[in-house]
């Protein structure tokens, strides 16, 4: 199984609409990092067709140590989780 680069996406770019190579990773990477402000700013981000990313806040629970049994607190903390739309489930479904 192979992993998707920022790298194989530019290449993407290049090839399908003709990019330079610079100007198709720029144009990743300004996507990604208008991806990232916007989770650190607290918004949710929606790629139709693709999926959503969203934030969720955990509040302090305990937890515990599966080896040893003892309870530890666990801080609040926000999370990042990724539900994927019904259309990209359906074509990794067709395989």
């Amino acid at each position: 199984m192979s992993t998707l680069t920022r790298a194989d996406l530019a290449e993407a770019l290049n090839r399908k609409l003709g990019l330079s190579r610079s100007d198709s990773l720029n144009m990743v990477e300004a996507i990604l990092r208008h991806m990232c402000e916007a989770l650190s700013n607290g918004e949710n981000v929606k790629i139709s067709g693709f999926g959503t990313f969203l934030l969720r806040d955990k509040g302090e629970r305990v937890g515990r140590n599966p080896k040893t049994g003892i309870e530890v607190p666990i801080t609040p903390r926000r999370v990042m989780t990724f539900r994927a739309s019904q259309m990209l489930k359906d074509r990794i479904s067709k395989g």
